[in-house]
């Protein structure tokens, strides 16, 4: 099955066009070979709660994305508001995976103690923030990857036991 896919990346410097977005090559290299998904849209936009949260519901309700998997905003800085944005339009979270993420990553890396990323349903698609590194994406959505296309039947109601 090719799970529809959105990306949100969250930069100021990216929406301004001053910074190539590197981490959505990742995300969008790792959907298409790993999880045999398809990019139906792609966004950046700057580090702002409203903005954020306009192009999350986009995303969900108008493309009906299966999966959506934002990038960046996820620190401890003043402008790092992914998480929040992304807790306003949810319906229910998946504290499940975020912990896995976590867990997987810190055992390499304990700065990632500091990454604030949730993850959650919003109707019928699961939304999940990364970080905003390359390499920050590659090791968080390795960590799930696995799980995904069965989270993805459930939320999307396919899921036959």
């Amino acid at each position: 099955m090719a799970w529809r896919t959105a990306i949100l990346t969250a930069s100021d410097k990216g929406a301004r066009g001053e910074r190539e977005d590197t981490s959505a090559q990742v995300i969008r290299e790792l959907v298409e070979e790993e999880l045999g998904g398809e990019i139906v849209e792609y966004r950046i936009v700057p580090d702002e709660q409203d903005e954020i949260i306009a192009a999350l519901i986009e995303l969900t309700d108008y493309f009906q994305a299966d999966l959506v998997l934002t990038t960046g905003g996820t620190d401890l800085a003043i402008r790092d508001v992914t998480p929040e944005a992304t807790r306003r339009v949810i319906e229910r979270e998946v504290p499940g995976l975020s912990e896995a993420m976590r867990n997987t990553v810190m055992q390499k890396n304990r700065a990632v103690m500091l990454f604030r990323g949730i993850c959650g349903i919003r109707g019928r698609t699961l939304i999940v923030n990364l970080p905003g590194t390359p390499k920050g994406v590659h090791e968080n959505l390795a960590a799930i990857m696995d799980q995904l296309p069965e989270a993805l039947l459930m939320v999307t109601g396919q899921y036959r036991q």
